[in-house]
């Protein structure tokens, strides 16, 4: 989860403006396709394949108009092993929501679990609250048959090593809101790297949990603006979660204050 481009799933990877003018990452990591998504996306690399769309890191600016685009253009360069990177000015919000449209269309996660499959490998990875309700949208209204169109069309790609990949993913996201860290450990809570015990493999420290903004998955922003403003918006954090048609991940249970992300059950900071 250091500096430089993140490795989302083979041949993908998520990046800030720097990593897209780093000859030395883009060598390294293969990178023939870069999608430049910003407010002044244009051609850098003359040598490189280039989609570029001019979007804003605005709540109101619409994403889901090019997710196709995006789609079709990472994964005709992927099905080619060819190596793409996504990337905005900070690699934070336009280029992870794409990404994420990119990887609920290619495996079977939903929205929510798609996000933590990018934090997982870039953990600085947060859409602005529109953007987040943008990928809900489009699990609820496009996701199907968006799934369909690739599938058909690359009948012959094997997308049970991008699930694969993704699970992989998601599990150093869990280990990384347990612990603080994505290292991995023994069934105990030991370290295998360093032999740091914790105790019933969990960190009971909160200052380890990694924390989300209060309105990261609201439905109405105005609304918990103004009981926040009232004093009244931290007993509101659960009521206004969001929830998306069909997808189970993201639940929360009020006793036990867990988030529930597909197959990933851990606690969390809400």
């Amino acid at each position: 989860m250091g500096s430089g481009m993140s490795k989302i799933v083979t041949g993908l990877y998520v990046g800030n403006f720097r990593d897209a003018k780093d000859q030395k990452q883009l060598i390294e990591n293969k990178i023939t396709h870069i999608l430049a998504i910003h407010d002044d996306a244009k051609k850098q690399h003359e040598d490189k394949e280039y989609l570029c769309i001019k979007a804003s890191d605005s709540p109101d600016q619409d994403l889901t108009r090019y997710f196709h685009e995006c789609i079709e253009f990472i994964h005709s360069a992927r099905v080619q092993n060819k190596g793409v990177l996504v990337h905005c000015l900070a690699g934070v919000s336009r280029s992870v929501t794409v990404t994420a449209a990119y990887i609920m269309t290619i495996s079977t996660l939903g929205w929510r679990d798609a996000l933590n499959a990018i934090r997982g490998t870039r953990n600085v990875a947060n859409p602005n609250f529109g953007f987040q309700r943008q990928l809900q949208r489009f699990q609820e209204e496009m996701l199907e048959a968006e799934r369909k169109a690739i599938r058909q069309k690359y009948s012959n790609y094997e997308y049970a090593d991008d699930e694969r990949e993704l699970r992989q993913n998601l599990e150093s996201y869990r280990r990384y809101v347990i612990y603080g860290d994505s290292r991995e450990r023994g069934e105990d809570g030991i370290l295998k790297d360093d032999g740091e015990r914790v105790e019933d493999g969990m960190l009971r420290d909160d200052n380890k949990l990694l924390s989300f903004p209060y309105n990261a998955y609201s439905r109405d922003r105005a609304e918990v603006k103004e009981k926040e403003d009232k004093g009244t918006g931290s007993n509101d954090k659960e009521e206004n979660s969001g929830n998306s048609k069909g997808d189970n991940s993201g639940k929360i249970d009020s006793k036990r204050n867990s988030q529930i992300d597909g197959d990933v059950n851990f606690e969390t900071v809400l």
